[in-house]
């Protein structure tokens, strides 16, 4: 990996090459974006979008994250816990490390 970019350089090239079509796409779009959100189809297109979203979501939750995580009732309990922690706006930094204490091995 000698040819240039690389490096810090090639990090913010990459960086750019990533997050600028999702970029210019939204300041494609916005001048759309009022006149969009009015149309019916457009709702039911989005509320359709939603949908997916939050599907791909759950199977990345599902594999690997549960598939490599959860293996006993204590994992399970021990997650369980800590998404209800969440829901009750414990700092996200508590949570992760009392998971870390109470996933410790125990020797």
């Amino acid at each position: 990996m000698r040819l240039p970019p690389n490096g810090w350089q090639g990090g913010l090239l990459c960086l750019v090459a990533i997050f600028l079509p999702s970029f210019l796409l939204v300041v494609g779009a916005l001048p759309l974006w009022s006149r969009l959100r009015g149309a019916p189809w457009a709702q039911s297109t989005l509320t359709g979008i939603n949908a997916a979203v939050v599907g791909l979501l759950l199977a990345a939750l599902y594999n690997p994250v549960w598939t490599s995580a959860i293996f006993t009732l204590r994992d399970f309990i021990v997650a369980l816990a800590a998404f209800a922690a969440l829901l009750l706006r414990t700092p996200p930094w508590l949570v992760v490390i009392a998971g870390a204490v109470l996933t410790a091995p125990i020797y």
